[in-house]
């Protein structure tokens, strides 16, 4: 069962997603806060994180920053605010997705179930994997399988795919990529980050990683 953490301080918006998650078949943890949601995020495991802007103590993107300074777990942003500004935001912050108040129920699970099944965490319980085309991607064995056949991959390539595959749509740069799996281990050249992909390109035989020239790399989202 996966397992999602709403924050919505609304206590009638909260109640309608808590009971309708758990009829789609998802377990639910519910904060009214910034603070609480943090504090949850930090003592239980989520899957996906559906989180509202507007919010008390710490705004839904003071609340994204945080998290994402020590997790990739998906995020859909529940909002009021449909100006581009605010998606821009978001978007910086790495939300996986969007949804404007009011909304659709339906809508909202299909989305929900996207963007999991875009994180790779649709898998069995234990045994994740994201699915791209002719690609799978096993998240527990650091391997990619490309039509039936096994490929041991190194693990920062293995780690670079997997971002690119758990951003669809995105522009990933060299330096944020640097940022994020490099850290601190590294001060050279950005060129190291087309070296792994063209190691990618080659081991794997795959066109869809896409060049964004003097910025990055692109996988497009899978409809």
């Amino acid at each position: 069962m996966q397992n999602i953490l709403i924050v919505e301080d609304d206590q009638d918006i909260q109640e309608l997603l808590k009971e309708f998650l758990k009829e789609a078949g998802y377990g639910v943890t519910a904060a009214s806060d910034g603070m609480e949601a943090i504090d949850l995020f930090g003592k239980g495991r989520y899957d996906l994180i559906l989180l509202d802007i507007m919010l008390p103590k710490i705004d839904g993107f003071g609340v994204c920053e945080l998290i994402r300074k020590q997790s990739q777990v998906p995020i859909i942003m529940l909002t009021a605010l449909g100006g581009e500004e605010e998606q821009i935001r978001g978007l910086d912050l790495q939300v996986d997705d969007y949804i404007t108040k009011p909304f659709s129920f339906p809508i909202l699970i299909r989305k929900i179930a996207a963007v999991l099944r875009r994180s790779g965490r649709m898998g069995e319980e234990g045994h994740k994997t994201i699915s791209y085309r002719n690609l799978v991607l096993d998240l527990d064995n650091y391997t990619a399988v490309v039509d039936g056949t096994a490929y041991e991959l190194t693990q920062r390539e293995f780690e670079v795919l997997r971002e690119l595959l758990s951003h669809q749509g995105r522009i990933m740069t060299r330096q944020n990529l640097l940022n994020k799996l490099w850290r601190y281990d590294f001060y050279g050249d950005e060129r190291v980050v087309d070296t792994h992909i063209k190691n990618l390109r080659k081991k794997l035989g795959i066109g869809f990683i896409q060049t964004v020239r003097g910025v990055g790399y692109r996988i497009e989202r899978e409809n």
